[in-house]
C-alpha cells in the first residue's frame, strides 16, 4: 500500500519551483525589502504578541516565507517540513536574507525526535497545514512535546466549514467530510493555490479534515490549556473560485454573504509552566 506521505510529498516536491517563482510568494520582495513581511503573518501579527529572543518552530514551513518573516520579527526560528526541496529553498532564502535560523527535512510527526523535547518557547503552524495530517491527536501530542513549561502553540488554519464546502455555481455547496476519518479525501487535480502556468505531472494528494471540537480537544488532551479561538470570514487565498473577492490585503471572503463563512480560525493554546 503506497504511504499517503509519499503521495503528498511528490506533489509538493514538485510545487516548490513554481512557488519560487510565483507572485503569491513574492520571494524577491523579502530580498528587495528589509521590511517586509508575509501576508499570513502580517494578517497574524496583532494575534502574536511580542516574540523578540523566543525560539520558535515552525512546522511545516514549506519554502519559509512565514519563517523568516516571523524571524524578521524577532523570534529565533527553526523551520521543518517533509520536502527536502521546499527546505533547501528556505534554508538559502534565510542565508541571503542573513539570518541565522535552521531547517530540517522530517515528517511533522518525528519533530520531537529531529528538534528536541521541550525545547521552544512556541510552536507556529500556519495555513494549510492540518489538513496533510491522518491524526489530530498525535499531532497536538507532537506540539506538547515540543514546548518548553510555559510554551505556547499558534496557529491559523482553514476552517473545517471550510474544508467542507465545494464551490457550487452560486453558492458554496456541502460536499466533502467536516470531521476526521480513517480513509483520506484522495484529489487528482493539476494546478495550485497561486498564479502559476506550470503544469503539474504529479496531482494526486490525500488529505484530511479535523473539525473544531476534534482540534480542541485534542490540544487539551496533549496536556496544553486551551487560550482562545478567533474565527475569520476570509482566508488568504482564492478557496472558492468564482464566489469569492480579493480584499487590499491579499484575504478572500464570500463576494455575497460573507459574513454567512469562517473561513479560517486562529487558535492559541499553552503548555502549563508547572
Amino acid at each position: 500500500m503506497t504511504d499517503y506521505r509519499d503521495v503528498n510529498r511528490a506533489n509538493w516536491d514538485e510545487r516548490v519551483p513554481a512557488h519560487v517563482a510565483s507572485p503569491g510568494y513574492n520571494v524577491q520582495r523579502f530580498l528587495a525589502d528589509p521590511s517586509h513581511l508575509s501576508g499570513v503573518v502580517r494578517f497574524d501579527r496583532p494575534r502574536l504578541g511580542e516574540l523578540s529572543g523566543l525560539r520558535g518552530v515552525h512546522l511545516q514551513c514549506h519554502i519559509g516565507t512565514d519563517t523568516v518573516s516571523l524571524a524578521r520579527l524577532g523570534a529565533r526560528m527553526s523551520g521543518l517540513d517533509f520536502s527536502a526541496p521546499a527546505v533547501e529553498h528556505a534554508q538559502s532564502l534565510a542565508e541571503r536574507l542573513g539570518l541565522v535560523m535552521d531547517f530540517h527535512v522530517a515528517d511533522a510527526y518525528d519533530a520531537v525526535e529531529v528538534l528536541g523535547a521541550g525545547t521552544y518557547d512556541f510552536v507556529y503552524t500556519g495555513i494549510g497545514a492540518l489538513c496533510w495530517l491522518p491524526d489530530i491527536r498525535r499531532w497536538a501530542q507532537v506540539v506538547a512535546g515540543l514546548l518548553k513549561p510555559g510554551g505556547r502553540l499558534f496557529i491559523r488554519e482553514g476552517h473545517p466549514m471550510l474544508w467542507a464546502l465545494g464551490a457550487g455555481p452560486e453558492v458554496p455547496e456541502v460536499r466533502y467530510t467536516y470531521f476526521e476519518t480513517a480513509e483520506p479525501i484522495v484529489w487528482d487535480e493539476g494546478g495550485t493555490y497561486v498564479e502559476t502556468e506550470v503544469e503539474f505531472a504529479t496531482t494526486l494528494t490525500h488529505e484530511w479534515n479535523h473539525g473544531l471540537g476534534e482540534i480542541i480537544t485534542a490540544v487539551q488532551q496533549a496536556g496544553l490549556v486551551f487560550d482562545s479561538l478567533t474565527e475569520h470570514d476570509s482566508a488568504p487565498w482564492d478557496a472558492l473560485p468564482g464566489l469569492m473577492t480579493e480584499d487590499a490585503d491579499g484575504e478572500w471572503r464570500l463576494t455575497v454573504n460573507p459574513h454567512h463563512l469562517a473561513a479560517t480560525y486562529t487558535l492559541q493554546a499553552h503548555r502549563p509552566a508547572q
